[in-house]
């Protein structure tokens, strides 16, 4: 008679099934494997081999505190051959004397996390005996077509899931630079804090069994995944913070990499690492994305409005001298921003607006009452469909809201001009498989200028006024009646003279550099005045000089100058400016902006000319050289040459090195003390842990520069 069927011991297959599954860079270990796609295990048996005619195995998946078969967090699955109500399934491979080989497979629509495996084993006597055969982590998998992540292109697949650097732009529109980034999604215990994060949601906190269960859906992890970046609403990863102040923690500038944010963050206790801003809160959010399987990349805006009340429009204000100063809306033109684009199929909008969608991590405005904001369609924003999930609204303005300029003077604000093209400029990405630069505005907006352009704006103003009458509407039939306040284009303490076309402009001022602006030395400019008209203009021209933080906030003006301009008719001439290293190193914040104004006015007219240009200091970067081939388990040298740019002596120098499968954990060399203009250099012992295509990461710091930036590709080939 044959005996219950006892299982000895089994096998996950962790290095096969995570090699198939292209999970084999975060560990070989322990079962990593995507949903939609099969994945091997081997039953050995301890008295006799199984007998499918004899023995029934069924198999049980639960993930979350609270597994449920109706939310799908658990699901009972057996190896017979007959169908199973089940969504998950299993077939045998092959069956020895006394070991059988199965294949189990989660549906494409599967929640992601880590789940428990278990079977029970029903044999022809009515015996059933079941057993805990272990733990495995499900991933999105963008490599399945029936999944809502699927990216049909292998490139970018390596990319946008598989690629564990990158570059950041920052800057400004007139000078671009790449941040390198470690974004380390395969480094260890980074999936363990990822899934960590997941549970430290406020979604999961209040209703663990339904967030486990919704798990399943990109566009309610990626909203989690948005709020959890930031701190405002829960012990997020980070805390943002545009102060200045970064004493008590890392001013953002530092970071060179997402893997030490998430290891501080996770070895605390979840409490949120101070700091970070835009750029910090996108790439940490593209660690994690990619780390779950969403295909996420890394967008930079130049130019990006901040509209706090919905009109579309970003108002500036300027006083006579022509310095910029803050105001009470908040509205500010940010010198860049930067957010994720990541990809999914959008079952919840009309069609066509799957794809590529924005995620902010930046906590700016709140949406369904907390700080995140996304996923918003590419698609949608470019047709202006702002009625559509999520934030599309917001995002809109980001890349589209016109530009308003005011004087104010006296008590009253005079409008000086409207600028329908400041906003939304060379969005750009890291190329495919490339160091370059991609230029994607085209996704986002018609071309500037263009009949399209102007008529999306304008689909999209009437779709949010509209919004806003319905929503006053109900707000109506809840309180009692009361005035209608007045709009921007009600009349009030602001005089608005009208402007002349910008065809019969007669005065035009413009600014222009003369040499590169070099950190450390003076900043040389032209103001270039062009009179068009056929008579004699006198103009009064007030220049100033302010730092600016990169979001738009203005600081204190540090320089300014009068000049009076006598122009003949057609005459063009220049005024030369200079502002001295002495002027400006005390003032200029961590982003090195420095925004010049000129306020121009002609004795015989009321209208005002207005022109800015914002510079943005540059440093000369770390230069990294390897010295001799990279192999893997081999020792490597690195040198590092790096200088003090400035004509003054720095302290408190430290060297911030890491990369991906070249440095187990960041590195920190202390420096101390480099003369002005000193050049010097290290040498690094390190072993590389990991081959293939892998970036060194370097950042340098002082008491006068927190940002000094160097990187280096090196391919690491395998031990002979």
């Amino acid at each position: 008679m044959a005996q219950g069927l006892e299982v000895a011991l089994t096998d996950l297959q962790s290095s096969r099934n995570n090699v198939r599954h292209h999970t084999e860079e975060i560990t070989v270990d322990h079962l990593l494997v995507r949903r939609g796609q099969a994945f091997n295990l081997t039953l050995y048996f301890r008295n006799r081999g199984f007998q499918p005619g004899l023995d029934n195995i069924i198999f049980v998946v639960e993930t979350g505190p609270l597994p449920d078969l109706a939310l799908g967090t658990r699901a009972v699955f057996s190896l017979a051959r007959h169908h199973s109500p089940s969504p998950w399934i299993a077939w045998l491979e092959t069956n020895g004397a006394t070991s059988t080989e199965v294949s189990l497979c989660a549906p494409p629509t599967a929640a992601v996390g880590r789940y428990l495996l278990k079977i029970h084993i029903d044999s022809f006597q009515g015996s059933v005996t079941a057993y805990q055969l272990g733990e495995f982590i499900l991933l999105f998998n963008p490599w399945c077509p029936e999944d809502a992540v699927y990216l049909d292109s292998e490139p970018q697949r390596q990319e946008y899931v598989m690629n564990d650097y990158g570059f950041i732009y920052q800057g400004s529109k007139n000078w671009i630079r790449p941040c390198p980034w470690n974004y380390g999604q395969f480094e260890e215990k980074i999936i363990d804090i990822c899934l960590k994060l997941l549970d430290n949601s406020l979604h999961f906190q209040t209703d663990p069994a339904t967030d486990c269960a919704l798990r399943g859906s990109p566009v309610y992890v990626s909203r989690v995944v948005c709020a959890m970046i930031n701190s405002n609403d829960d012990n997020g990863v980070l805390n943002g913070n545009w102060s200045e102040n970064y004493t008590d923690g890392t001013n953002p500038a530092e970071w060179t990499g997402s893997v030490a944010i998430l290891k501080q963050w996770y070895a605390t206790g979840c409490q949120p690492v101070r700091y970070g801003q835009c750029w910090v809160f996108a790439a940490v959010m593209c660690t994690v994305m990619r780390c779950l399987g969403i295909p996420t990349r890394v967008i930079t805006n130049f130019d990006s409005g901040h509209d706090t009340d919905g009109n579309l429009i970003i108002d500036e204000y300027y006083d006579n001298t022509g310095r910029i100063l803050g105001n009470k809306k908040k509205d500010t033109i940010w010198n860049f921003h930067v957010w994720n684009e990541c990809w999914m199929v959008r079952k919840d909008l009309p069609p066509g607006y799957g794809g590529w969608q924005v995620l902010d991590a930046t906590p700016q405005e709140m949406s369904n009452g907390v700080y995140c904001c996304g996923p918003a369609s590419v698609r949608a924003i470019k047709d202006g469909e702002v009625d559509l999930n999520y934030d599309t609204p917001f995002v809109f303005s980001m890349v589209n809201a016109d530009c308003m300029s005011w004087l104010v003077q006296g008590g009253k604000e005079q409008k000086l001009h409207q600028d329908t093209s400041s906003v939304g400029n060379f969005i750009s990405t890291k190329s495919i498989q490339s160091d370059e630069r991609d230029d994607i505005t085209e996704n986002y907006k018609y071309e500037e200028g263009s009949l399209q352009e102007r008529q999306v704006f304008l689909k999209a103003l009437q779709k949010l006024k509209a919004e806003r009458f319905h929503s006053s509407r109900r707000g109506a039939d809840l309180q009692p009646s009361r005035p209608t306040p007045l709009s921007r284009d009600s009349p009030r303490s602001v005089h608005t003279p009208s402007l002349r076309p910008s065809d019969v402009v007669q005065v035009s001022l413009k600014f222009k550099l003369l040499d590169p602006p070099n950190m450390g030395q003076d900043i040389c400019f032209v103001l270039l005045a062009l009179n068009m008209s056929s008579q004699f203009k006198d103009l009064k021209v007030n220049l100033s000089a302010q730092s600016l933080l990169h979001d738009g906030s203005p600081l204190s003006p540090f320089w300014q100058d009068i000049a009076f301009i006598t122009l003949s008719p057609k005459e063009a001439k220049t005024y030369p400016c200079k502002i001295s290293y002495s002027q400006y190193s005390q003032y200029l914040s961590t982003d090195k902006l420095i925004r010049i104004s000129a306020l121009g006015e002609e004795k015989s007219s009321p209208e005002k000319i207005l022109v800015n240009k914002i510079i943005t200091l540059s440093y000369p970067s770390i230069t990294i050289n390897v010295l001799g081939a990279a192999v893997v388990n081999q020792s490597l040298s690195i040198q590092v040459i790096f200088s003090n740019p400035l004509s003054e002596q720095v302290e408190d120098c430290v060297l911030t090195m890491e990369g991906s499968g070249l440095f187990k954990k960041q590195q920190k060399i202390l420096l101390g003390v480099l003369k002005p203009q000193h050049r010097a250099s290290i040498i690094l012992e390190t072993v590389p842990f990991k081959s293939g295509q892998r970036q060194i990461q370097a950042n340098m710091r002082s008491n006068k520069f927190k940002d000094i930036k160097g990187y280096r590709n090196v391919y690491v080939d395998f031990a002979l």
